[in-house]
């Protein structure tokens, strides 16, 4: 096992994104493993990165590891052969493109009832991944790409320890700092959960519900529809800007260097925060004024109305409008789930998801 410093779990277009931006701004040497089990796949992410750190003079190396991310003990097989320091755990049974679909009774049932009808099936491998590294008794840093502002707590009600996420806070602290309504310089502080970005796929005229917080320069803004009106996000998932988000702060973990910046899921908190990272942990890096339990309530009140919470004692359970469809179709989930029965209550979930997706 020769080890690497960081490992991405998924072949998809947001470990794509992850794995060419490293490619592209790496200046300390980082050597990152790409697994998965799509052959001719890898063999071009590989390819691609490695041609993008030669073109842009990066100190990043690639290479691949073929494993069935859902194969018995792939999780364990996959840390024992690559001995990572950093695990990026970006593979899915669930797309995020049902985001932006439509046609059939299983996206409505997204569309109605929010994202967190797909936290579930988001947790499956990322569960499996932070089990193999409770197991393996090493320090290895687990970053869940897959719904973090849910799955990481999921995943933290079952024991295991998961750092952060990347994307949904970050792209609006990103999107914020870019606009033209930031002067170049100013310091900008988020507080926002996966459900704010929805308003901001709609045109200006027709943003509603509640808003994300802002700060700059420390002081809060009274209105933030109105202060980012420039800013304008696709109705598909923003992977050019969540995928490379997480980037910077990977590079840092891996050369020990102190970061600061918004992740979502910290520590399997709900939604996202601003944060830092030193000596090789993230802290909250809340503005002045606003307390950790402030800021954790504000973000947990969004799956407490609608979504998926999970209790204190691991009991996981449907709210609000996303609840009441659930119940609708298997009764049996109408009080919920003990966060330990995950794999079979996905199993349950995927026959729901099979029939709904038969039915226009």
């Amino acid at each position: 096992m020769a080890g690497c410093d960081i490992l991405i779990s998924g072949t998809g277009g947001f470990a794509a994104r992850i794995a060419f931006d490293i490619a592209a701004t790496a200046r300390e040497p980082v050597d990152v493993v790409i697994a998965g089990r799509n052959l001719e796949r890898l063999n071009w992410l590989r390819t691609a990165a490695n041609a993008r750190a030669a073109l842009f003079g990066a100190k990043a190396r690639f290479t691949t590891h073929a494993i069935d991310l859902l194969a018995p003990d792939a999780s364990d097989t996959l840390l024992a052969a690559t001995g990572p320091r950093i695990v990026v755990q970006a593979a899915s049974i669930q797309t995020s493109q049902v985001i932006a679909q439509s046609g059939n009774a299983w996206t409505r049932l997204v569309a109605e009832g929010g994202l967190s009808a797909t936290a579930v099936f988001q947790a499956l491998i990322s569960a499996r991944v932070a089990a193999a590294i409770t197991r393996c008794g090493k320090p290895v840093t687990l970053v869940n790409c897959s719904f973090p502002d849910v799955v990481n707590g999921m995943i933290r009600a079952m024991g295991h320890e998961v750092a952060c996420g990347m994307g949904n806070v970050a792209i609006l602290s990103n999107v914020f700092a870019g606009s033209a309504a930031v002067p170049a310089g100013t310091a900008v502080k988020v507080l926002a959960h996966y459900q704010n970005l929805s308003a901001w796929r709609r045109r200006p005229e027709e943003r509603d519900g509640r808003a994300p917080r802002v700060w700059l320069d420390g002081e809060e803004v009274a209105d933030v529809y109105a202060r980012f009106a420039d800013i304008q996000l696709t109705p598909e998932p923003v992977i050019e800007i969540s995928g490379a988000s997480g980037v910077p702060m990977l590079l840092a973990m891996a050369a020990g260097r102190p970061w600061q910046g918004h992740v979502p899921g910290p520590d399997g908190l709900p939604g996202g925060y601003p944060v830092r990272l030193a000596g090789g942990r993230l802290e909250l890096d809340l503005p002045p004024g606003l307390t950790r339990e402030d800021a954790i309530a504000w973000n947990a009140s969004f799956e407490a109305a609608n979504g998926l919470v999970v209790s204190s004692q691991g009991r996981a359970s449907f709210t609000g409008i996303l609840g009441g469809r659930v119940a609708g179709h298997i009764p049996e989930l109408r009080d919920g789930f003990d966060i330990r029965e995950l794999e079979a209550v996905c199993e349950t979930l995927l026959g729901l998801r099979e029939t709904l997706m038969r039915s226009a």
